[in-house]
């Protein structure tokens, strides 16, 4: 695992898997989790008092501490269950070792927890981390969350994981409220929440490049996209699907 420091001084990783760094380096590892996941989350569900998160996929752990920063700086009487699928148990055990940031500094301790039993709890914090393929965990996964953090490696290396089909669990489990952030602004990934039933919006802020927010309910935060239109301006477009990779 190659360390490289992003543009706000983060460290992020380099996979030769899949041949792409586990964070955008410019934007930055740190930031682009907050203002791409977390604060869009938040932002929505400012008014609960316990989120249920799904962390597609735990990779360095960044959506995952960078939730238990901004609930504890922002929002701290507010509980958070958080669930976790990754496929590279190698990558969960070195991260004892990892550069993180100093504002994740009161969290190490949970990192290690993680990597040694898969999960940790205490009075508002519960979390789970599961070696196992994300389609896999998706399809048995359970109940009705408020949030599913889309952070898997690029459509183009990691399709399975950006499908029509993998997006049905996605909005199963995400009921009529929850909420689905992701980096991805493509088009077809975009029309597979659209066929799924998601409303689709655009983040976008100074200080990141634009991303993606999804709903079913309609969310006054975000500006909607168009998809319906856009997909009559780019008839040659379509969702990823299984059937087709």
């Amino acid at each position: 695992m190659n360390w490289v420091q992003s543009e706000d001084g983060s460290y992020t990783a380099y996979s030769s898997e899949y041949n792409e760094h586990y964070h955008s380096t410019k934007d930055g590892a740190l930031h682009e989790s907050l203002v791409k996941h977390i604060q869009p989350a938040f932002l929505v569900h400012a008014h609960k008092k316990k989120l249920k998160i799904i962390d597609i996929c735990f990779g360095l752990g960044f959506n995952t501490l960078a939730t238990l920063y901004y609930r504890d700086t922002y929002f701290p009487d507010t509980a958070v269950e958080i669930f976790s699928p990754e496929l590279n148990g190698e990558l969960v055990a070195s991260l004892v070792t990892f550069p993180y940031p100093d504002i994740f500094k009161p969290y190490l301790s949970i990192i290690e927890s993680l990597v040694k039993n898969g999960n940790y709890e205490d009075e508002k914090t519960k979390i789970r981390v599961q070696i196992i393929d994300a389609r896999i965990a998706m399809r048995e996964l359970s109940g009705i969350w408020d949030v599913c953090y889309q952070d898997a490696f690029s459509p183009s290396v990691n399709p399975l994981l950006w499908t029509r089909e993998y997006f049905a669990d996605v909005a199963r489990l995400m009921g009529d409220e929850g909420v689905v952030t992701t980096y991805s602004i493509a088009l077809a990934i975009r029309i597979g929440l659209h066929e799924n039933g998601f409303n689709v919006y655009l983040n976008a802020g100074e200080g990141h490049r634009s991303a993606t927010v999804a709903s079913k309910r309609l969310l006054s935060e975000f500006e909607k996209i168009d998809v319906e239109y856009k997909m009559k301006c780019n008839p040659n477009v379509v969702s990823f699907q299984d059937s087709l990779l």
